[in-house]
């Protein structure tokens, strides 16, 4: 398709595009499922965790890449993970004990997010876990949790200086109280680094914090403490379409090509550079004087830690929602879907998922007349739409066709999704590459 105003093509694994070509197995399993259900794909997982893998591995540098769960509640990223003998980042008691029944160590599953319940700091405290502590309180409380027999292992998160208002992070005089409770107490917690987490996608920010970590390690191993550890976070950036197109849809950017006349006031950014492994690969390379960032985690003895999640994600996974009935409405029709617009997260963050969907045409054949059309959920609700902007689409699409959404196993699947209307949450349907084919199952 040419570039125009209403066009974002999606990048495609070559997974997707064997997917979209067999409409005979998309119908397989909508026979079975008789809604919307989304399609994951481990392999692109493995393969996105061992290219993170092996920029450490290049760089000599000791490091963990930590699942961040959140991103998706699937079970079979986490069962790939523990293939690799991998690692989890959790927030819930119900997450800890998710990653543990995949096959996740206690000892690889990290512990992070906002303030923790006592169970979840005594659940982390027996198996092992590394627990990101946010504040004091959190702290005070993790002491009194921790057994002697046991100590519990902790990074202290820190306040980034670049965001001063971040809810997240002890500020520099709580850290230094942090620091001292934790040689008061050495018997009870074990204190292996600091962490944070940075709202963006850029590489310079994150290497200099990375830096003064490195230092802040030093000093805290002076006081005692083991501190070897450094946990940068996830903001691991991602790009779902090319650059020249992302460029010309800003360029061109207008109410008009939304239904309603609908405006935003940011989206996330659909193309950057770099992304994913690449771009851990110049945090690492960023340089500080004559030292690389790399150079400077070996020379002081650190283990680099990651939480990717949306980056481990990317290609691995497509949403699809049959159609339950099109009609014109002016210039552009208007599409509903089965299913609700909670199954694409960004559309609830007063954003919109941009991305161009795909239609599966099911049935007789039908004149190819492109018309544009926006996309909305089977709810009762105005704003329950998937897409506000006005999408290409060859032909008027029928009941029965099927809406596919590319890309959307980083945050957008279920992130947000809800059973209004009493409505059934889609199904996650796990497919893969035989020698006979696409084959498929049910995630457990």
């Amino acid at each position: 398709m040419d570039i125009n105003h209403s066009s974002l093509p999606p990048i495609q694994a070559p997974w997707m595009e064997t997917t979209l070509q067999n409409t005979e197995f998309l119908e397989q399993i909508f026979g079975i499922v008789e809604g919307p259900f989304h399609l994951l794909e481990p392999e692109s997982f493995a393969h996105n965790l061992t290219e993170f893998e092996n920029i450490l591995q290049k760089h000599q540098v000791s490091g963990h890449v930590f699942y961040a769960k959140k991103a998706n509640k699937a079970a079979i990223w986490l069962k790939v993970a523990a293939l690799f003998n991998g690692f989890a980042d959790v927030a819930s008691i119900a997450e800890f004990a998710h990653a543990l029944a995949c096959g996740i160590k206690g000892t690889h599953i990290g512990v992070s997010g906002a303030a923790k319940s006592n169970d979840l700091l005594q659940l982390a405290c027996q198996h092992n876990a590394l627990v990101a502590i946010d504040a004091l309180d959190e702290l005070q409380r993790a002491l009194e949790t921790a057994d002697v027999t046991q100590p519990l292992r902790i990074l202290l998160r820190v306040l980034p200086p670049e965001f001063p208002d971040s809810r997240f992070g002890l500020n520099p005089a709580d850290l230094q109280i942090a620091l001292q409770k934790c040689v008061e107490n050495s018997h009870l917690i074990t204190m292996e680094g600091f962490s944070f987490h940075l709202d963006g996608y850029d590489v310079l920010p994150c290497a200099k914090l990375g830096f003064q970590l490195i230092e802040q390690c030093l000093e805290a191993r002076k006081m005692g403490l083991a501190a070897h550890s450094i946990s940068i976070g996830g903001g691991f950036a991602c790009a779902y379409t090319t650059k020249e197109h992302w460029d010309n849809f800003q360029k061109n950017l207008n109410p008009a090509q939304f239904h309603g006349g609908k405006t935003f006031t940011k989206f996330y950014p659909y193309h950057q550079a770099p992304t994913g492994a690449v771009m851990l690969d110049a945090i690492l390379q960023s340089k500080k004087g004559e030292q690389n960032f790399a150079q400077a985690l070996n020379q002081a003895d650190i283990t680099l830690l990651m939480e990717p999640g949306r980056a481990l994600l990317n290609g691995a996974g497509l949403s699809v929602f049959p159609v339950q009935g099109f009609k014109q409405n002016d210039a552009h029709g208007i599409i509903t879907v089965a299913g609700l617009s909670m199954s694409l997260s960004e559309q609830w963050k007063a954003s919109e998922f941009l991305p161009d969907p795909y239609l599966v045409q099911r049935g007789k054949e039908r004149e190819q007349q492109p018309i544009l059309a926006c996309i909305g959920g089977s709810s009762c609700m105005e704003y329950d739409m998937l897409s506000w902007r006005k999408i290409s689409f060859p032909a008027r699409p029928r009941y029965g066709d099927l809406i596919i959404y590319p890309n959307t196993a980083g945050y957008q699947m279920d992130k947000n999704e809800s059973t209004f209307h009493q409505l059934p949450l889609p199904p996650k349907v796990i497919v893969w590459l035989n020698e006979n084919g696409l084959d498929w199952s049910m995630d457990q």
